[in-house]
Parts: C-alpha cells; sequence; structure tokens
C-alpha cells in the first residue's frame, strides 16, 4: 500500500482530463470534470472517474479547494505480443521487458492485434504497470460481411461487419470483407474506409 507521503500535494483546481487520482484506496482516471457555481453555495467541482483497477465508472463531487491526490504516471510504449492464461502480454520497445495484463486493465482490448503498438501508464512511484490505452483510431481489416446492396451508398443504415482481431463493429453498408477501416477504439464506432 502506498503512504500518503508519496503522493503530490493539489486541489480541486489542480483537476485535469487524463489525471489519475487515488479515491478511496482506488485509481481512477479523469475522463471529464467542470465546475458548479451558486450565487449562495461555495462552488462544488465535478469529475466522471473511470477506475484504471476496478473498472468501475463513478462521479465525485468535491468543495472547491478540497485536497486531491494525483499520482505520479508515465507513459511507455509498449508492443502488443499475444494473449494467454496470465493475460495479455506486451513488450516494453525500449527494454524488450515482457509483461501481461489482465483484461480489465486494457483499454479495447477487442481491437489490439499482434505487433499493436499502445502506451502503458506506470505509476512512477511504484514502477508497476496501471493500464494499457491504444491509440485512439487503429486501421482493421474486415474479415466478414454482408455484400452490400447496389444504390444503398446514401442512406446511413449500418450493418455489422468482423474485423481481423475478432471484434464486431458497425459499418457502413458500402463496406466490404478484405477492405481496411478506421476505427475509433474510446467509442467503438467506425470512422472511415482506408485506402491501400
Amino acid at each position: 500500500m502506498l503512504s500518503a507521503q508519496t503522493f503530490l500535494m493539489a486541489n480541486t483546481a489542480d483537476i485535469s482530463r487524463g489525471m489519475i487520482i487515488k479515491l478511496d484506496g482506488s485509481l481512477y482516471t479523469v475522463v471529464d470534470f467542470g465546475e458548479n457555481k451558486t450565487a449562495r453555495a461555495a462552488a462544488k467541482v465535478w469529475a466522471k472517474l473511470k477506475g484504471l483497477d476496478n473498472s468501475r465508472s463513478i462521479e465525485k463531487t468535491w468543495n472547491s479547494g478540497d485536497t486531491i491526490f494525483p499520482i505520479r504516471v508515465e507513459r511507455k510504449d509498449f508492443q502488443y505480443l499475444y494473449k494467454d492464461d496470465t493475460g495479455y502480454n506486451f513488450m516494453d520497445n525500449e527494454t524488450f521487458e515482457q509483461i501481461a495484463m489482465n483484461e480489465e486493465m486494457v483499454d479495447a482490448p477487442q481491437f489490439l492485434k499482434e505487433g499493436q503498438q499502445v502506451s502503458v501508464l506506470v505509476n512512477t512511484e511504484t514502477e508497476l504497470p496501471m493500464s494499457v490505452e491504444l491509440p485512439d483510431k487503429i486501421v482493421l481489416q474486415v474479415t466478414y460481411s454482408e455484400p452490400g446492396v447496389r444504390g444503398d451508398t446514401a442512406t446511413r443504415t449500418l450493418k455489422p461487419a468482423k474485423v481481423e482481431t475478432g471484434a464486431t463493429v458497425n459499418v457502413p453498408l458500402f463496406v466490404n470483407e478484405g477492405e481496411l477501416i478506421k476505427i475509433n477504439t474510446k467509442t467503438g464506432e467506425y470512422v472511415e474506409r482506408v485506402k491501400e
């Protein structure tokens, strides 16, 4: 367990998107935040938080100026190798050291393919990996999709398509098997078709 002295001292004015904070013994990343000001009451600061070690999403409200406990985090470049009984295996691009991560610690694991470059967030106090983030947008090949119907290119109708990692993504009717598509890993949505 980390002692209280290892934390940076900060307050609600220091909150930013992507910051990792310790709250009630768990680590959370700040997804969104804002301030509620009223004429009579003191300002309140709210944040949407996503759990790094418990995969829960919560909302938290503090009084303006309350102390928060950010964790120093370093992003390291890793490469995805394979999945086995120990979890998802990644290799540090600098040291070639390998680590295994549980599925809950991997952001959008359904889009991981061998050789994929990812960022591993490392807690600098403990040197332990906390989570794995995929790039915001990745390109994958469609391995199965029902053929589109001619003349159906103008409608906004979507159809399911299986990509090379085994995940299913809803794509426009004009996307065919064998094509490359760009996917937003944060939302799991189709972005565009990619020409080779």
